[in-house]
């Protein structure tokens, strides 16, 4: 026969009862804080010295968010326009700065596609295709992985029919081959490409 102990037996039930207990009751009541107000930020801004450099990766300063600018650019002092001026020069133009009605169109033949359309000299293959209607591979759309990888079939070098965007991951001997990152690739000449091929 199995013995029972009436004194762990009443321990648990206890113990059970309570925890329903406070699982039901209402508790304390919480109140959400209130976001610190405008008044408080500028005085906190106040009291933080002012630096000569932007802070580091900082890519809301300057016009449009487009990266950093130098903080005496942003201050608006004579070195400050010196920094400003070597930073707009740095940063490369391509096709992707011409504008819709002046850019030129090539024909490109889309292999698995079936298909060969139009594509303008600022739009990318990848772009293009989606246009089409077509479902293309692609993941990051910043040339740094080769998901949306293709490969020129016309023979020679990607770089004789595209002009990638900072692609970072074909190197010189998979240019040579033909193969080109499609998210980047701004077409300057007619070809074939096959999507959905990486080296």
């Amino acid at each position: 026969m199995v013995e029972v102990n009436l004194v762990g037996l009443s321990i648990g039930a206890a113990l059970t009862l309570t925890a329903v207990a406070l699982h039901l009751s209402k508790g304390t009541g919480w109140t959400p804080t209130t976001d610190i107000s405008q008044e408080v930020l500028e005085r906190r801004a106040e009291s933080v010295p002012e630096t000569e450099f932007p802070e580091p990766m900082n890519r809301a300063i300057g016009a449009g968010g487009g990266g950093a600018v130098a903080a005496g650019a942003v201050a608006g002092e004579e070195e400050g326009a010196e920094l400003e001026g070597g930073a707009e020069a740095a940063e490369e133009s391509g096709p992707w700065d011409v504008s819709d009605d002046e850019a030129e169109t090539f024909e490109i033949e889309y292999a698995k596609e079936g298909d060969t359309i139009e594509v303008a000299e600022n739009e990318t293959v990848l772009e293009a295709g989606e246009d089409a209607g077509w479902d293309l591979p692609y993941a990051c759309r910043q040339g740094q992985c080769v998901s949306c990888a293709g490969q020129i079939t016309s023979g020679g070098n990607a770089e004789d029919y595209v002009v990638h965007d900072d692609q970072q991951m074909l190197d010189d001997n998979e240019l040579g081959d033909g193969y080109t990152l499609t998210c980047v690739a701004y077409p300057k000449a007619d070809f074939t490409i096959e999507t959905g091929e990486a080296p």
